[in-house]
């Protein structure tokens, strides 16, 4: 799992029929500790997920597994979770 922060929403008007009915969020990718560490992505979003809140998702085929309902679609990251909050031991 990766963890990101929900900057934007992706309004397509043309998609692939498995992903029409999906929202779609752009995700900027950071460590637990919040720094960023890549590109923004775009991920569908199951936990309806708002501009700002901290969020966990997951990429490659697991991120098609999460969206029930749907066996096979071009899906490259899903979120899966909000994170309430991170405990880091040393």
């Amino acid at each position: 799992m990766n963890f990101g922060t929900v900057v934007g929403t992706l309004w397509a008007t043309q998609r692939h029929e498995t992903t029409e009915r999906l929202s779609l969020r752009i995700v900027r990718p950071e460590d637990a500790e919040g720094n960023t560490v890549g590109d923004p992505i775009v991920a569908v979003d199951t936990m309806s997920a708002g501009v700002g809140e901290r969020v966990f998702y997951v990429t490659a085929r697991e991120a098609v597994l999460a969206i029930p309902d749907v066996e096979e679609a071009p899906i490259d990251a899903t979120i899966v979770g909000l994170v309430e909050g991170i405990e880091l031991s040393t």
